[in-house]
C-alpha cells in the first residue's frame, strides 16, 4: 500500500466512527428525489382532473330495433333459381 493511501486511509476512519450505525438519514438527495416525485405525482393529478373534466359521462340512448330487423330474421334468404 502506498503512503498515500495509508494516510487517506488513516484520515478517514475517525470520520466513519462519527456516523452512528443505528440512525440512518436519506440527507439532501433522499429530500430532492422525494420532491420531485411529489411535483410530478401532482403535475399528473392535475393534467388527470383537467382531461377528465373534458369527457362527457352522460348515455346517450340508442333507438330500439323492431323485433323482425334483428341479423337473421330480416328479408328471406334468396337461393338459387331453377
Amino acid at each position: 500500500m502506498s503512503a498515500s493511501a495509508s494516510l487517506a486511509l488513516t484520515n478517514l476512519v475517525p470520520l466513519a466512527k462519527e456516523v452512528d450505525e443505528n440512525k440512518v438519514t436519506p440527507g439532501v438527495l433522499g429530500f430532492i428525489v422525494f420532491a420531485v416525485m411529489a411535483l410530478a405525482v401532482w403535475g399528473l393529478m392535475k393534467s388527470m382532473t383537467k382531461h377528465m373534466q373534458k369527457v362527457d359521462f352522460k348515455e346517450t340512448k340508442e333507438p330500439e330495433e323492431s323485433p323482425g330487423a334483428k341479423a337473421g330474421s330480416g328479408a328471406p334468404a334468396v337461393g338459387p333459381k331453377g
